[in-house]
């Protein structure tokens, strides 16, 4: 099968609130880690139960309890591996906040864990 996603990601994990109302109206909180993030989207793991796909969703990254960033998102695939389920999302609002403390904290945590000296083999 052909990945279809575009653009760059980081493999990162970040704790995260998820907050959306089941198909009985009744609101659902989950808390779980982000597999990875993107610019305009994230591939985040949720142990227990999944929004379904087109689902909208309120998206809290926990990470700096000082400043949360919350964002808006829609579901647009599920992985439901029993041991690892994970939920894709795409930004629908909150993007410009998203890039500049999610996106960019992610990219600066990467290059922080790269051992300098790597380019010696």
């Amino acid at each position: 099968m052909q990945d279809r996603r575009h653009g760059a990601r980081h493999a990162i994990s970040f704790p995260i609130r998820v907050r959306w109302k089941d198909e009985a109206g009744k609101e659902v909180f989950e808390e779980g880690l982000t597999e990875n993030v993107g610019p305009a989207g994230t591939l985040i793991y949720l142990p227990r139960k999944l929004p379904s796909v087109g689902a909208k969703v309120e998206l809290t990254v926990v990470e700096n309890p000082d400043d949360e960033v919350t964002v808006s998102a829609e579901v647009i695939r599920l992985e439901r591996n029993a041991a690892h389920p994970q939920v894709a999302l795409n930004l629908t609002e909150g993007m410009r906040v998203w890039k500049k403390k999610v996106w960019d904290l992610a990219g600066e945590t990467i290059a922080g864990q790269q051992p300098e000296g790597d380019d010696d083999w």
